[in-house]
């Protein structure tokens, strides 16, 4: 019986943060070794950080890769680990990962398959590393073997298969295993989706059963560049079995996952299935014969809600407070402002910040926890969770004449019981102020009778400067409320609840908002609970409280029934579905409709969201949720100007006409 101990560490990662994320890699040798492992899977691209976009161009930030390569090989002493970074070949630029073996540096493995689609954008600066190729690079003046590599470390050989490449049809550890790999390595920044991680299992599961290996998959953790969140969640696995699986949405920098693996049985499997070692291939051979471990030891065990598929409304309670907090340490940021407006949406924010501070606390412990953001002021002489919250968050309600006092008591309610400073002003004044001043301007009164969007805008954008002006105050960070829907329909004023800099839940549907704050307010994540106070913003109908109360303003009497609108734009943006399909496709899934009224919202959703494509261009950075993302900036292209789909909503006229 060989025995192995194998280790997979995720880390919070920045670009560009040489120090840090050096710091970081160390933080995990050391404990990997303290923990007797032998090989050790570190992330994709972990030296210079996945997310670091063009400066990957730069021949400087290229250079400074290698040296902290060549600055941490010699702390691998005593186990072997993989290391990633942008490498220059001929010319041309590859996303490698170097195996580290005995404070030696072995050789580097190209990525074979680059992840081009969603957010991602790696052939944008990255070759395809050929299959099967192996040539030699300058590494510190020594020749070093780089391309489709395995690695035999005193008897126990080694394989990597870089992120994409596992998810692929002819996937590279196939043939590395028919070669005579015993363990694969897949170094990954594999983004946070809805139920991703099932997904992944699967893949870890297929290449250690299939291929007859053990298998280690490590990821990046938290958000590592802005919009992508990591959730970490590293796997181990050998002959089909899952071993270990590590936390997902850890707010520590590093977390190590371990797991003891039997080479001898791997191999026996193989050579019970009637696989014989086959392929020809470049072996780098080491004498360091890697270690045993000198007692067994049980793996790490994963949290109750990893353990099986967690509901969306639990990893959604949990990646956006760990986004939330990673932006705010990383940017700098003296603290967070909400224009708290009583409502789903904003409300829904301030929820994620109170969670933000429940979560961390429990995990990393309250010390740590300040440490991490030492730029905001007074937060070292808080004592407990609920005054964190109070230096951390400030909100404000800002009234017109149209707020009802159901909204300004729920903003005071949810303020108060997340233990947020709050604040409250009447910004009437001022709108009136640029009302009177352009009615002068134009020669007549404005009335709603014709000019209902104006005067709903107006108020909205009144209220942008104060909320601005406190941020500033503050050095704080302003975050915006709007949603997804919102931003497909243009349902948001530009320059006033999309003000902010960052949109935390930009990226999310407003009916599933809705479910969430529901189940925020009757279960909530493990170990954290419900927050009742969340009942006074549940028991409204949404509005934007834009027009004069006895109109009864709401949000889905504006649009549609917000079920309604994300079935469409699920159709028709993420499926790309035409106008009469889009209708056919959801036509079903609401009885209650008549056709004539289902066909009259697909057409006003398309005429919308042609329209308001200039809109969801300016929105503030967004978190990447799920593959249903509208940011023009890292998921869905869509012209400015267009032609409307014109042809398409006459035919979808003379469809319902049919």
């Amino acid at each position: 019986m060989q025995k192995l101990r194998l280790g997979a560490a995720c880390l919070n990662q920045t670009p560009l943060a040489w120090e840090s994320n050096r710091e970081n890699i160390l933080t995990a040798i050391t404990a990997a070794r303290e923990a007797e492992v032998a090989v050790l899977c570190l992330p994709e691209l972990a030296i210079s950080g996945y997310g670091c976009e063009d400066p990957f161009f730069a021949e400087g930030v290229q250079q400074t890769a290698l040296q902290l390569l060549l600055e941490i090989v010699p702390e691998t002493q005593g186990l072997a680990v993989s290391l990633g970074l942008p490498l220059k070949v001929d010319g041309q630029l590859y996303n490698v990962c170097a195996l580290a073996c005995d404070g030696k540096l072995l050789g580097l493995v190209g990525k074979q398959f680059l992840a081009g689609d969603g957010i991602h954008y790696e052939p944008r600066w990255f070759k395809p590393w050929p299959a099967g190729e192996v040539r030699e690079v300058a590494i510190d003046g020594r020749p070093t073997p780089i391309g489709d590599l395995l690695f035999d470390c005193g008897g126990t050989v080694v394989g990597m298969e870089i992120c994409r490449d596992a998810w692929v049809e002819d996937r590279p550890g196939r043939r590395l295993a028919a070669r005579g790999a015993d363990i694969l390595l897949n170094p990954s920044a594999s983004h946070f989706a809805f139920a991703k991680q099932e997904i992944r299992r699967g893949l870890v599961l297929e290449g250690s059963g299939k291929f007859h290996v053990s298998y280690a998959y490590s990821n990046l953790l938290g958000n590592e560049s802005g919009r992508a969140i990591f959730d970490g969640g590293t796997l181990l696995a050998s002959r089909g079995e899952m071993l270990a699986v590590g936390l997902r949405f850890s707010f520590a920098d590093t977390l190590l996952s371990i797991a003891d693996v039997d080479i001898e049985a791997t191999r026996r499997d193989r050579a019970n299935s009637g696989k014989t070692k086959q392929g020809d291939g470049v072996t780098v051979e080491s004498d360091f014969r890697l270690p045993t471990p000198s007692t067994p030891r049980e793996p790490t065990p994963p949290s109750k809600w990893d353990t099986s598929p967690p509901p969306k409304e639990e990893e959604f309670a949990r990646a956006v407070p760990l986004a939330l907090f990673d932006y705010l340490r990383k940017s700098k940021a003296g603290g967070l402002v909400v224009s708290l407006s009583g409502g789903a949406d904003s409300s829904s924010v301030a929820t994620m910040i109170w969670l933000m501070v429940e979560l961390g606390v429990a995990e990393i412990g309250q010390e740590t926890f300040v440490s991490k953001l030492a730029q905001v002021k007074g937060l070292d002489e808080a004592e407990n969770p609920r005054a964190l919250m109070r230096c951390l968050l400030s909100c404000v309600y800002q009234a017109t004449r149209n707020s009802g006092e159901v909204t300004r008591r729920a903003a005071s309610h949810v303020a108060s019981r997340i233990g947020a400073e709050f604040f409250e002003w009447d910004v009437d004044a001022l709108v009136e102020g640029y009302v009177d001043l352009v009615s002068q301007a134009v020669g007549r009164e404005l009335t709603w009778e014709h000019d209902d969007v104006a005067l709903q805008n107006i108020q909205a954008r009144a209220r942008g400067p104060g909320a601005w002006l406190l941020a500033n105050l503050r050095g704080a960070l302003l975050l915006a409320t709007s949603n997804r829907s919102e931003a497909a329909v243009g349902y948001a004023t530009m320059d006033g609840d999309t003000c902010g800099g960052l949109s935390p839940i930009a990226g999310i549907d407003k009916a599933f908002l809705l479910e969430w704050l529901r189940w925020m307010e009757r279960v909530g994540p493990l170990g954290v609970g419900p927050l009742p106070a969340l009942s006074v913003v549940n028991t409204q109908q949404p509005t934007a409280e834009l027009r004069p109360q006895e109109q009864s303003q709401t949000d889905e009497g504006d649009l549609m029934p917000y079920r309604v609108l994300d079935a469409i734009e699920r159709a028709a943006i993420r499926d790309r579905l035409m106008p009469v399909e889009v209708l056919e496709a959801v036509r079903p899934q609401f009885k209650d409709f008549s056709t004539e009224q289902l066909g009259r919202w697909v057409e006003r959703f398309f005429r919308l969201w042609c329209r308001n494509q200039w809109k969801r261009e300016r929105y503030a950075p967004s978190f990447h949720l799920d593959d249903e993302n509208l940011d023009p900036k890292t998921w869905c292209r869509f012209p400015i100007l267009s032609g409307g789909f014109e042809r398409e909503l006459e035919a979808l006229r003379e469809h319902l006409s049919l």
